[in-house]
């Protein structure tokens, strides 16, 4: 065959297109799916939503990234009342089905809340069934002193209606009456006719709790109990969707709950891929109408006996003993009345769950594990040490996503057996309109590096084309949609989530080190006597960060060592397999018991039975003491007994990093360099996620916990891969590695090498900066396109005018270069200070997008003589509202909350200064050499 030049362009693109197939077909990528894929909480404001609108915004969400949606209904917009929805109506099921139908289509999918607004509750709750909390009367006799009234809530402010239970007597000299069937044989009667005009006696209904009693034998206190009414609401409810909050602690209140849904959801089972629950924020339920029967069945007493040491006031132990079982019947009851039934209703219609436990009254281990996805959340802004990472003081509020506490959720999930652990993400990671995509990047990494793999943007608000910029809005959020201008680039932040995920979603988590949560030592501490206290995010120093719980994480974690937290129930279920501690198919070297005063007997029996099976079971200190109140004296004495018959196995570890090594159990000394990391078993070879939160290049061997290992390099952000220079021992493998802060890479290794090698550069001479004219056209955006413009002295676009002071949207940056060494093969472009991300074009040539610190991309071979590079910039939304605010167009129009700013006071853009936009620089090119 004769080779002509259209021939020859065939074949080289034939290969090329086999080359690309091959290489993908070897690529050490997993193949991506939605799930991967970072997901969003959907908010539809008044569930004013149509079929148009719904397929525009969920083809938006697919071509961005977007995995799935989460549809949480709130609150209407002022003006749309005629296209509200009521929920779970007809209609509402109609625009379910559609959102469903597209979704597959895009193969997408729809996660939902089993209510609107938060937390669940809505119209059909019943008073019966709402959230309870408990109410005591108290009524002093003295001896021979006779009580003749109407037991009542005498607290005017009690709004709600109380149902009194019991009314006990305590006696001066230590005894103890039931007064409770007094009630019914003290009832008035008053006479009346009946049909047949002869006299009855019927209750005297004004007076339907009337006690007539004398004090005869001492002094005596009455308590009577009322099971009262929280009568708190669904927060953010939508149409349809408003009433009480539920009773999380009734199996009863539950079942009449889910009845709406059954119907709604027949034949619809296993459309929706999970049901979801927000944090607890029932407030202020502290009882349930059948707590005390539950309570003698769990604890083993008559909780009504010992009411004034519950209710007293003062720091004692054996009130505070009774207060800890009290404590710990509310959290049992919420995860076997609510939690795990709620679980087990979603899997009769084929759906999972997915839980955020925090803030609740329970062990958040449990709580968390009872659903099929546990749920962490961060709320606030995180420091971090990035130079160039900018954290203004004025546009955030302090975050709350300490790592420790975002490990009770992945912990669960390890020692369950669930494979994804899902967050809320950027819930006011800055005040509105003024959230960058480069500042989502750590906060993301962060809760990654904690065992999270399934991240749920918080969020986007179901904005239809009608509604005018900024379109609607959700008040606490970074609104990930086509109204935010971040959202042009908003792709490349989804694409590097969703390569991470596909990584962190193999396999199995690699943690070594179990850690004991002794909740107990929190529950028996006096908490200022209150009987519902929450292990809340927003809380954490009265919990957490006091505990030598706290202290012995960070330590371990400080060291290298990876940590799961444990809890009592999940002690009880591990097994020794092969020395190893296993737990549903998870395998752990050592559980470490931190320094614990009350330990249940239960468990401490329990981890004797682990160590004598082989186990490492690790004592920092030795607990002291049972907790609760029933028999305690009899059950410390067991304990003690069984730790003096056992002392030479549990004795506490003086070092407990030397105990550690003795057992052959060693830390990621590469923690030492300041890398964070997490890591992860696939079929024994082991995944890392490095990442360089610090202030400088780790340009080093680092070491990794394998030996003899071949690994590959893989970069998350632009998807590079390839095996890296290593060095190998019997225990360890070094890896060499050039990571800059703000990056990040995986780490996977084999026995053989199997990829080509991997790029490493070194620059070869000083950076070069970018001089010249810089021309600056605006694209897109508004309120309107600014003029061009051309200048030499890079700043922010917003000095150009007045126009450009109030632009928001995308301006491309063109300037003509010369090339400083035409013998150099590659260049790094170093885009400086951008503000916010930044497409880049050299000669016509897409490279890449800078959206995050280092904003610096590797751009090749440059060509001789003259070179283009076209920089397209786009800002933040902040300028266009603080404009519109100016000139006082509202568009604050949403019911209840309506628009808050961080500190959820008025929101107020004319306050601002107008926030810097564009390039700011200085732009550097630097020669690159390739040192393999």
């Amino acid at each position: 065959m004769k080779i002509t030049k259209s021939n020859c362009l065939i074949i080289l693109s034939l290969c090329w297109i086999l080359n690309s197939s091959a290489q993908e077909k070897n690529s050490p990528w997993p193949k991506s799916t939605n799930i991967n894929q970072p997901w969003a909480r959907w908010w539809w404001m008044g569930s004013a939503v149509d079929k148009p609108n719904l397929k525009r915004s969920l083809t938006d969400f697919h071509n961005a990234g977007i995995g799935g949606v989460e549809i949480t209904p709130i609150y209407g917009v002022k003006g749309e009342e005629n296209n509200f929805i009521d929920y779970l109506s007809p209609k509402w099921m109609e625009m379910l089905d559609y959102t469903i139908h597209v979704a597959d289509s895009l193969h997408m999918q729809v996660d939902m809340v089993l209510g609107t607004g938060w937390p669940y509750g809505g119209s059909h709750v019943t008073v019966q069934n709402a959230a309870t909390k408990l109410i005591i009367e108290k009524y002093d006799l003295k001896k021979d002193e006779t009580i003749d009234r109407n037991i009542a809530v005498e607290n005017k402010k009690e709004k709600n209606p109380a149902e009194l239970l019991y009314v006990v007597a305590y006696g001066k000299d230590g005894s103890y009456i039931n007064l409770t069937d007094q009630l019914k044989k003290n009832q008035t009667k008053v006479k009346d006719k009946g049909i047949d005009g002869k006299s009855v006696s019927i209750t005297d209904q004004t007076e339907p709790n009337k006690l007539k009693w004398k004090a005869k034998k001492t002094d005596y206190t009455l308590y009577a109990v009322f099971s009262g009414k929280t009568g708190q609401q669904v927060k953010r409810a939508a149409p349809g969707g408003s009433g009480f909050t539920l009773d999380h602690y009734s199996q009863e209140a539950l079942d009449a709950y889910v009845v709406p849904f059954n119907n709604a959801f027949k034949g619809r089972e296993g459309k929706i891929r999970a049901i979801f629950n927000d944090s607890y924020e029932v407030y202020g339920t502290d009882f349930t109408p059948k707590f005390f029967e539950e309570f003698q069945k769990l604890r083993g007493y008559d909780l009504k006996k010992e009411l004034p040491l519950l209710l007293n006031e003062t720091d004692g132990e054996i009130g505070n003993r009774i207060r800890s079982d009290y404590r710990q019947t509310i959290g049992d009851l919420l995860l076997n009345k609510f939690d795990r039934p709620w679980t087990q209703w979603a899997h009769s219609k084929s759906f999972k769950t997915k839980l955020q436990a925090h803030g609740s009254p329970g062990n958040l281990i449990d709580l968390y594990a009872a659903a099929d996805i546990p749920e962490c959340e961060t709320f606030g802004s995180m420091p971090f040490d990035i130079p160039g990472f900018r954290r203004e003081k004025e546009d955030i509020r302090e975050g709350d996503a300490d790592p420790v506490m975002l490990k009770f959720s992945s912990s669960a999930a390890h020692i369950s057996g669930k494979n994804l652990v899902s967050s809320e993400t950027f819930t006011w990671l800055r005040e509105h309109f003024k959230a960058a995509l480069s500042q989502c990047k750590p906060e993301a990494e962060d809760l990654m590096l904690s065992g999270i793999n399934h991240i749920f943007l918080h969020g986007s608000t179901y904005s239809p084309d009608r509604a005018a910029w900024p379109g609607w809005q959700f008040y606490a959020s970074v609104n990930f949609n086509a109204n935010n201008s971040i959202w042009e680039d908003a792709p490349s932040l989804f694409s590097y989530i969703s390569n991470c995920q596909s990584m962190l979603q193999q396999g199995k988590s690699d943690n070594e080190i179990l850690l004991y949560w002794p909740i107990f030592d929190t529950w028996d501490k006096y908490q200022k006597g209150t009987l519902f206290f929450e292990f809340k995010i927003h809380s954490l120093q009265e919990w957490l960060h006091p505990t030598s719980f706290y202290n012995s994480t960070k330590s371990l974690m400080n060291k290298g060592y990876g940590v799961d937290f444990i809890s009592d129930n999940f002690i009880a279920e591990a097994k020794v397999i092969d020395g190893k501690i296993n737990l549903s198919g998870t395998t752990f070297k050592a559980l470490v018991i931190p320094p614990t005063k009350k330990m249940p007997l239960a468990t401490l029996q329990k981890l004797i039975e682990l160590k004598k099976a082989g186990a490492n079971i690790i004592f920092e200190n030795l607990p002291e003491s049972v907790p609760g109140f029933n028999d305690y004296k009899k059950q410390e004495l067991e304990l003690q007994n069984l730790l003096t018959a056992n002392s030479e196995i549990v004795k506490p570890a003086s070092d407990i990093f030397s105990t550690l090594e003795n057992a052959q159990i060693y830390p990621e000394t590469l923690v030492n360099t300041g890398l964070k990391f997490i890591r992860r078993n696939i079929d024994g070879e082991k995944i890392y996620y490095l990442v360089n939160h610090t202030t400088k290049t780790i340009d080093d061997f680092i070491p990794i916990q394998a030996g003899n290992k071949e690994v590959i390099i893989l970069n998350p952000l632009t998807r590079e891969f390839g095996n890296a220079i290593v060095k190998k021992s019997a225990n360890t493998t070094l890896v060499k590695i050039k990571i800059a802060p703000g990056e990040s890479y995986f780490l996977k290794t084999e026995n053989t090498a199997s990829q080509k090698k991997w790029n490493y550069y070194e620059p070869i001479s000083d950076a070069i900066p970018l001089k010249g004219n810089w021309k600056i056209d605006f694209d897109k955006g508004g309120p309107q396109l600014p003029p061009s413009a051309t200048i030499t002295n890079l700043e922010s676009w917003t000095k150009l005018g007045p126009e450009a002071e109030a632009f928001s949207g995308s301006a491309t940056y063109t300037l003509e270069f010369n090339n400083p060494n035409a013998k150099t093969e590659n260049w790094s472009l170093n885009l400086g200070d951008v503000r916010e991300s930044a497409k880049v074009w050299v000669n016509g040539e897409f490279i890449g997008t800078a959206w995050s610190v280092p904003y610096q991309l590797n751009i090749g071979k440059l060509k001789s003589g003259k070179n283009i590079l076209k920089i397209q910039v786009t800002n933040l939304s902040a300028n266009r509202i603080r404009n519109k605010e100016l000139k006082g167009e509202e568009w604050k129009i949403f019911y209840e909350i309506n628009m808050v700013d961080k500190d959820y006071k008025k929101f107020d853009a004319t306050k601002w200064a107008p926030m810097p936009s564009g390039l700011l620089g200085p732009i550097t090119i630097t020669p690159l050499k390739q040192q393999n």
